[in-house]
């Protein structure tokens, strides 16, 4: 009987998991080349809506520096400061309402993008936006970001209210009773909101099963997050600091444009008349504020016994420099940051 010379063994074949494949979402050899020409065209598209805004806008551009011309420099050079005093206060309360340490350069840098990006959408989506990209890149984890913008909204929200009482109480004159007081299609307009928007959510929840998941980690995220930030110093103190001064700093902008104009008010009651403005226009979901808040500004200007004239310029002149001055620069620190993968 003749044997056979033993077979080797045939050797185990390597799971398929261990054999690099490539990515599912990995673009063809042929049109990776383009990439970065595609990062760069993305980081040059806010820079391109700026002309185009620009060119469409444009009178409203060449009339804000005609009235300016005649101004006082260091006034509007002060607005100015203001302006960007309020990207650090944002940064402020955007540290706050998350748990992790952000880098406070970039931080800032991306509330002076978003404060560009603010201008293109409405009810500050375009600002949010960047700030949760720029919060996924610092590696927050998506609900955490989308808390925190909640939790954001809320406090700048609810920080208006004793910044308001302060006024009634420490500049007794410089509140004109009428400017508290709502006309009745704006408190119409706010009770309509305050129940009709729960209502909707509650419905919502009740009949979209694929929502109800999403929202209820969301709610629990959230409520984790703000119950655990409000035992750190370092989290609840600019939080709710910064959320306090961004109303009074922005507010300085305008009573900045108004002294640089010779406006015959105070600076207590310039700084009201912008709260009370923004107050009872802030509800109109308009880019930036702008139209709403311009014409209750306009108007409550004009019932402190401003000249309509004035007054026009005084707005004006705070959307110059609130706007078109620093969306240029806005523009660019976004393009900036798209290139350097911050955004």
């Amino acid at each position: 009987m003749t044997l056979l010379p033993a077979t080797p063994a045939t050797p185990p074949q390597l799971p398929t998991a261990l054999t690099p494949t490539p990515p599912a979402t990995a673009l063809p050899r042929r049109f990776r080349r383009f990439r970065p020409f595609a990062r760069h065209a993305v980081s040059l598209l806010p820079v391109l809506y700026l002309g185009v805004w620009a060119a469409v806008d444009w009178h409203a551009v060449r009339d804000g520096t005609a009235r300016l011309a005649g101004a006082d420099p260091w006034w509007l050079l002060a607005g100015l400061v203001f302006t960007y005093l309020g990207s650090v206060a944002a940064a402020c309360v955007r540290q706050g309402a998350v748990p992790d340490r952000l880098p406070p350069g970039s931080l800032v840098a991306s509330q002076i993008a978003a404060g560009a990006a603010n201008h293109v959408l409405p009810a500050s989506i375009g600002a949010h936006a960047v700030t949760v990209r720029f919060l996924r890149r610092q590696g927050v984890p998506l609900p955490r970001a989308t808390a925190s913008i909640a939790l954001y909204s809320l406090v700048r929200a609810v920080a208006k209210t004793p910044v308001v009482l302060a006024f009634l109480l420490l500049a007794p004159s410089a509140v004109r009773p009428a400017a508290l007081v709502p006309d009745g299609r704006t408190l119409l307009g706010a009770v309509a909101g305050l129940l009709l928007v729960p209502a909707g959510a509650a419905v919502v929840l009740a009949l979209v099963r694929a929502v109800r998941g999403p929202v209820m980690e969301f709610v629990r995220t959230a409520l984790t997050d703000a119950r655990h930030l409000h035992t750190r110093p370092s989290r609840f103190l600019p939080l709710w600091g910064g959320a306090a001064a961004a109303p009074l700093i922005q507010a300085s902008v305008v009573a900045s444009v108004g002294k640089a104009l010779d406006l015959p008010l105070s600076w207590p009651q310039l700084l009201f008349a912008f709260l009370a403005a923004s107050t009872a226009a802030g509800a109109v979901p308009a880019p930036g504020g702008i139209g709403p808040v311009d014409a209750a500004l306009i108007l409550t200007l004009a019932g402190y016994g401003t000249p309509l004239a004035l007054a026009t310029a005084t707005v004006i002149g705070y959307r110059t420099l609130t706007v078109w001055l620093p969306l240029l620069p806005g523009m660019l620190v976004l393009s900036a940051m798209v290139q350097r993968k911050l955004l």
